[in-house]
Parts: C-alpha cells; sequence; structure tokens
C-alpha cells in the first residue's frame, strides 16, 4: 500500500498562555517540542494505524521567538516510511492578530517507529510525495536516515551511498 503525505497531515493550532512562557515572555523551547512530538505522533499515526514511538528528534530549528499570546498552528506530514520508522516533518507557524498573515517560525524533524501491541516494530505503507515540496522532503529524508545512522554508529560511512552521492 502507498499513501500520500496528506493523508498523514495533522494541524494543531493553540495560544501561548503565560504559564508556558520564560520571564522574557516567549514560549519554553521544550513546550513548543512537546507539542511538535505530539503533532508529529499523530501525524505518524495516520499514516500507519498503529501505536507508534518517537525514535529520535532529529533536527529543530527554533528561528523566531513565540510571545505569549501568540496563536501557534503545527503542521505535520510524513515525509517518507522505510520498513517500520517513519520520517515527520513539522512546520510552526504564528499568525498576526490584525493581519492573519502567517510567517513561519519554527521546523523539525522527528523519527517514529510504528510497533504492535506488544511494542514490536511493524511495517509501515509507502509514501508518494505528490507536490515539490514533498519531494525534496522525500529526497532529503534517506540522506538525513543514513547520516543519523553513521552518527549513531550503526552504519558504515562507506555504505551511505545517499550521502557518498553529494560529494561525487
Amino acid at each position: 500500500m502507498v499513501k500520500t503525505p496528506k493523508e498523514s497531515l495533522t494541524v494543531l493550532t493553540d495560544i501561548v498562555l503565560p504559564g508556558e512562557t520564560n520571564p522574557l515572555g516567549n514560549l519554553f523551547g521544550g513546550e513548543l517540542l512537546a507539542r511538535m512530538d505530539r503533532a508529529c505522533s499523530i501525524a505518524a499515526r495516520r499514516h500507519s494505524h498503529r501505536i507508534v514511538v518517537t525514535a529520535s528528534v532529529n533536527h529543530v530549528a527554533f528561528s523566531k521567538a513565540v510571545s505569549v499570546g501568540s496563536v501557534v498552528t503545527l503542521e505535520a506530514k510524513v515525509t517518507r516510511a522505510f520498513k517500520s520508522s517513519m520520517e515527520v516533518y513539522v512546520d510552526v507557524w504564528i499568525e498576526d492578530r490584525e493581519s492573519q498573515h502567517r510567517t513561519k517560525v519554527n521546523e523539525g524533524i522527528y523519527t517514529f517507529v510504528a510497533v504492535d501491541d506488544m511494542g514490536h516494530p511493524v511495517q509501515v505503507p509507502q509514501i508518494k510525495p505528490e507536490t515539490e515540496l514533498e519531494t525534496s522532503r522525500f529526497e532529503g529524508a534517506l540522506r538525513r536516515k543514513q547520516l543519523s545512522l553513521i552518527l549513531a554508529g550503526k552504519m558504515k560511512a562507506d555504505d551511505a551511498t545517499e550521502l557518498k552521492a553529494l560529494f561525487n
């Protein structure tokens, strides 16, 4: 079975409250990470129709502070599926109160593994990207996975065909 990224799309919108902010009135990074993890988890579950567990947080970019009172929208989609793991990309936006113009403030890339009721990994459907952005993220996912495996000591650099292709 093959699915598209939009089938896993998860959109979470919330407001930043004072108790979730640091002394400067900006959203705690850990609070944002938790929201990102939840959105990505839902996207992975929608894709796999299974219990999913966070395997890693591969990348997080805090580009702009999110101030108290901000309306924050997280959009998560599965960008690539491997055997039992899925890469999920999340974009974080805030919207201007008056103009309702959206600004991207953060992004993250998470890896989830689908498991059965006993916690054993199970196979997930593959992904077929439809848009240019989905294709770009899909193609980059294998390079990101290979880099993570090399850094974790689970893959030899010589076996990272996608990474080697970037330098040859």
